[in-house]
């Protein structure tokens, strides 16, 4: 099914600010909210319609993203959208608090709550960085027991009515005319008591296991930059959806190139004969090696661009340059041959700058000769 334009989701303009973009999600949630229109499927769509545009265009960088490269350029941040309404009312607790009553009603302590989200820092080499690769990746997280299913109380039994706070999650101490509300000591707020715990999981309704991920890193990141993985964190509780996994990811220096953006940088030496006369040398690249043609009289420090040899675009088709800067290699161990042959043309390159200086004072010398028999002419006269 294809995606609606998040700006029209929301019936606002491009321009729209973050005010805005808030007040008419707002308005949009409260009327398609799933408290207001229980048993009714096209409602909660709409909720998480409404909702997924809003995580988009709430936050400048996916907003960013999005506007310039549509529904395909978020994939590449791993944005998926909602897969449940609980996923929502996590991400958004500030904008449903206050709904109906003093709270969603849905987020109540014994209500479902998402898991926490998790971090992995992945090291991947220069090239793996360029061309994308696929990595398997292990991290320890919590997830649902299986033997209780989360429940945390034992096969047979189920948890009971706090009986300190009655159920409520709060206990409550009268200080003269005030009554002062606390959570409550024995359920943690939950208004819940496991009097009957897991043998596996202790009570806690969550275990901890390795997990094996198979992650896909697109061409074209770079250092610092996070894949989102949907519902790979930690497990909920009380029947709330995991929480995320952010695998972030750092780039090996490489030994020969540089990055700049999308273009590639390195320096190749070359020896003062070839940059003297001229020469087609082998220059490294991502994709292997390149002729690079060396123009005679080329300078130290000259700079050669290699087209379409740098980094893959990240969203998008093409890639970046490659660029070579080529430096002097000075030879240290000369023959006594190769002496003379050096000192052979310093001397000729010297008398060549002499010479090219005697024809230019001769040159002078004629000019200011010739002035001179023209004003003695004209003196005459």
């Amino acid at each position: 099914m294809k995606k609606r334009d998040y700006y029209e989701v929301l019936g606002v303009s491009r321009d729209a600010d973050a005010s805005t973009i808030k007040k008419a999600y707002r308005k949009l949630a409260f009327d398609s909210h799933p408290d207001r229109n229980p048993n009714n499927p096209d409602a909660e769509e709409k909720f998480k319609e409404a909702s997924e545009a809003y995580e988009v265009l709430s936050d400048p960088e996916k907003r960013q993203i999005y506007d310039h490269y549509g529904h395909e350029g978020l994939k590449g941040t791993g944005f998926s959208g909602f897969t449940d309404v609980t996923d929502i009312f996590s991400a958004f607790s500030d904008i449903f608090d206050g709904f109906f009553g003093f709270g969603s009603s849905r987020r109540s302590r014994s209500g479902p709550v998402a898991g926490a989200d998790l971090r992995y820092d992945l090291m991947i080499s220069f090239e793996e960085a360029a061309f994308g690769v696929k990595k398997e990746i292990e991290f320890p997280r919590r997830k649902s027991c299986e033997t209780c299913r989360g429940a945390g109380s034992a096969p047979g039994y189920g948890p009971t009515k706090c009986s300190r706070c009655n159920g409520t999650g709060q206990t409550g101490m009268s200080r003269g005319f005030f009554t002062i509300r606390t959570t409550c000591p024995t359920c943690g707020g939950s208004g819940v008591e496991i009097k009957h715990p897991c043998e596996k999981c202790k009570g806690s309704g969550k275990v901890m296991e390795t997990r094996s991920l198979t992650v896909t890193i697109p061409a074209g990141v770079d250092g610092g930059s996070h894949l989102r993985i949907a519902r790979e964190g930690e497990a909920g509780d009380h029947g709330g959806p995991p929480g995320n996994l952010y695998v972030v990811l750092h780039v090996q220096p490489h030994n020969l190139f540089q990055r700049d953006e999308y273009n590639v940088l390195c320096q190749i030496p070359i020896s003062f004969s070839q940059a003297a006369l001229g020469a087609e040398i082998e220059v490294p690249t991502l994709d292997g090696t390149h002729r690079l043609v060396i123009p005679a009289g080329t300078q130290p420090g000259g700079l050669f661009r290699i087209p379409k040899a740098g980094i893959p675009h990240l969203r998008g088709s093409g890639r970046g340059d490659q660029i070579v800067q080529v430096i002097l290699k000075v030879p240290t161990d000369l023959t006594e041959r190769q002496r003379e042959i050096l000192a052979e043309f310093e001397k000729s390159a010297g008398e060549a700058d002499k010479s090219e200086s005697g024809a230019e004072d001769s040159a002078t010398y004629n000019r200011k000769e010739d002035r001179k028999d023209k004003k003695k002419k004209k003196e005459r006269r």
